[in-house]
């Protein structure tokens, strides 16, 4: 069987939907998890969907994916604007990734206009919602397996 993409997201995307809704949209992480597994499918592929609040278990998580997954998405929430950790675990993980956000970092607070784990990713793709995880998808559909993205 194909190896999936991993789907990691980060501290507080468990409250989707009720955190400021204004910002982050009205959609709740099953939903968003839902709506990656539809557009993986479409493209033949599957996507392990998975949600952690702590940096070690997304480290983890991020070395796993080195033998078990065909390519990562990340919203690492919070951690994007802090972690090293998280940085050295992508850097050493030899599977695409794409960084992905819901808003647009850039339009927010300064300090969430640097991202630490970009220098690691294939791409980031930010502000679209959860349409951009959908984007995500495509673009390491045609990464992995060219021809395939929608």
């Amino acid at each position: 069987m194909a190896k999936p993409i991993y789907v990691l997201n980060g501290p507080n995307l468990n409250l989707l939907g009720s955190r400021e809704p204004e910002v982050y949209g009205k959609g709740t992480l099953d939903d968003l998890r839902q709506r990656c597994e539809r557009k993986a499918k479409a493209l033949g592929l599957k996507v392990d969907f998975r949600q952690s609040n702590h940096e070690g278990e997304l480290v983890a998580w991020i070395q796993e994916a080195r033998t078990d997954a065909a390519g990562l998405i990340v919203n690492a929430g919070a951690f994007t604007h802090t972690s090293i950790a998280m940085l050295d675990a992508l850097l050493a993980c030899p599977v695409p990734a794409v960084e992905v956000h819901l808003s647009n970092i850039f339009t927010r607070e300064p300090f969430r206009h640097r991202s630490y784990i970009s220098k690691a990713a294939e791409g980031v793709i930010c502000g679209f919602g959860a349409l951009g995880y959908e984007l995500a998808i495509e673009a390491l559909a045609a990464t992995i397996s060219p021809g395939k993205a929608g």
